[in-house]
């Protein structure tokens, strides 16, 4: 992995209930449970196409590849040593995956060809004028933002089929910013706040839009991650229904 910082060693990891092995950097950007979540929200059906917007090591689309069998996937990841670790990681769970290299203003011509009929996506969450730079540059490169919200929701919208869906994860302090740009290509929003515990703002939401959708904006009732007002005990509290989706393989339904 040449192409990866020369302190990146790789762990090997099991997510999914140990239904997706993850090899991806020690050090730098790492999968948490963001992607599990963002994969459980899409609605998709076996047979059908899916792309993942700067996937990383694939974890989210691997994980969606777990849960619904027979899944085309695809992947744009712009850090070479990162669509490495993707390719292996969708060799070693046996997924039909296909990684681009390319940045999200510039995609390979073989992608800028195809349609999906999912679109998903796990943006850098931080508007650097607004933050502070992370130390680590493949950690920075995976959280600070470069591209506005607005061109990432215009290319999934563009590799959208018609009737398809859009969906992100991200920091619910940037919702306003998002609503504008899903609007802008997409209807028939739905948008689902990730709440850490109960009694706890939401600090994470999914949003998701339909391609030529025309349905009234929805807020859905938000999924509570952890159990109790505050981490009492060793190891993981998650609520069922979360545990479901992290644990099980379960739907999140929007």
């Amino acid at each position: 992995m040449s192409d990866l910082p020369p302190d990146s060693a790789v762990t090997r990891d099991l997510i999914l209930g140990g239904r997706v092995v993850l090899n991806q950097p020690k050090k730098g950007y790492r999968a948490g449970v963001d992607p599990v979540f963002l994969a459980a929200a899409v609605p998709a059906r076996p047979g059908q196409s899916v792309l993942d917007l700067g996937c990383g090591v694939g974890a989210a689309a691997l994980c969606l590849g777990a849960r619904v069998p027979g899944l085309r996937l695809a992947g744009l990841e712009r850090e070479p040593g990162y669509a490495d670790l993707a390719r292996q990681n969708a060799q070693e769970n046996a997924q039909d995956f296909s990684i681009f290299e390319g940045d999200l203003a510039a995609m390979p011509a073989a992608l800028r060809q195809m349609s999906f009929d999912h679109v998903l996506a796990n943006p850098p969450y931080f508007r650097r004028d607004q933050s502070v730079r992370a130390d680590h540059a493949a950690r920075e490169a995976a959280m600070g933002e470069e591209t506005p919200l607005a061109a990432w929701v215009a290319a999934a919208a563009r590799r959208c089929k018609p009737r398809g869906t859009v969906t992100f994860v991200h920091r619910t302090e940037r919702l306003p910013d998002l609503l504008s740009a899903f609007q802008a290509c997409l209807g028939s929003l739905v948008v689902k706040p990730l709440i850490p515990r109960q009694g706890r703002e939401s600090q994470l939401c999914l949003v998701q839009g339909r391609k030529e959708g025309r349905a009234a904006f929805r807020l859905a009732h938000g999924l509570v991650v952890h159990d109790g007002l505050r981490h009492e005990r060793d190891g993981t509290d998650y609520t069922p229904d979360a545990a479901n989706i992290l644990g099980a393989a379960a739907a999140l339904e929007m």
